[in-house]
């Protein structure tokens, strides 16, 4: 099999951009296999993704110095990805249905990524980790300790080489130096109604109000709380005669199908930032 990468990018839009693309990768014989590009007109940028092949060895990390001068010349923001499963290391509480469903879809091949270990305040999901074969790292917080345990986390970020740290209904808020330490590396599952219901019991708040639609949002965490940037989200339309528990199930489900796309989607390099938003290519 040919030695695959991925090539993302985005850049100010200019005429000239593609053909320098798709010519530095001819020239360097390299086939293009998948290729998505949105020209975002509002805000005058290039996104580019770019899935190719090459007929011997190709080494990313001597692409990406052979490419610079292109991107420099076109000011662009890049990468080249190696052809390999994403490190995802996962953060939990004491709700087990987002762990258990990205433990599933890693088993089957579905995720996209390789689970290195799971992280949790609480032990009340070690046996799901232990019955996984995943390592468990029991790191207590409490408001004298935060600093410490985030220390720790980070520690253990480096040391499992996680390319994507994903909060799995951790219900803890990570500190603005820590959210900036794993800037565009950190993805967030957050329950989302119209009204967004805040605080204790958000699905008896949503039954109080009789909402008609039950959601979920996966974004990338900021220090601003819950306001990173969208990766996916996900609706389920429901009735009158949801009582508390039933919306309480219904959103467990989205919150673990939009995961679960966040975190493959991520892992495949289709999300670019594109300031407070982003640009997905599923």
């Amino acid at each position: 099999m040919a030695p695959s990468f991925t090539l993302t990018l985005s850049c100010p839009n200019r005429s000239g951009i593609v053909q320098a693309v798709s010519s530095f990768l001819f020239e360097r014989g390299c086939d293009i296999g998948e290729y998505r590009q949105f020209d975002d007109a509002v805000r005058g940028c290039l996104f580019l993704r770019v899935r190719g092949s090459a007929s011997t060895a190709v080494d990313p990390e001597e692409l990406a110095r052979d490419f610079e001068p292109v991107a420099t010349g076109f000011g662009m923001d890049f990468a080249f990805h190696p052809e390999r499963r994403e490190r995802v290391l996962v953060m939990v509480s004491k709700l087990g249905h987002c762990l258990n469903d990205l433990i599933y879809r890693w088993r089957a091949g579905a995720l996209g990524a390789e689970i290195v270990g799971v992280v949790s305040n609480h032990e009340d999901l070690r046996p799901m980790a232990d019955a996984a074969g995943l390592p468990f790292h029991h790191v207590p917080v409490t408001a004298e300790t935060k600093p410490e345990a985030e220390a720790e986390l980070l520690r253990l970020v480096d040391d499992t080489s996680a390319d994507l740290v994903v909060l799995a209904r951790y219900m803890q808020v990570l500190s603005d130096q820590t959210c900036k330490a794993l800037h565009g590396k950190a993805i967030n599952i957050h329950h989302s109604f119209l009204p967004g219901f805040k605080g204790a019991k958000p699905y008896h708040q949503a039954y109080d109000r009789g909402v008609k639609l039950v959601g979920a949002t996966a974004h990338y965490v900021t220090p601003d709380l819950d306001e990173g940037p969208i990766i996916e989200q996900e609706v389920i339309r429901i009735d009158h005669t949801h009582d508390p528990k039933a919306l309480q199930t219904v959103g467990r489900d989205a919150e673990a199908l939009a995961l679960s796309r966040a975190v493959r989607w991520c892992c495949e390099h289709r999300v670019l930032l594109n300031g407070t938003s982003t640009v997905v290519f599923p």
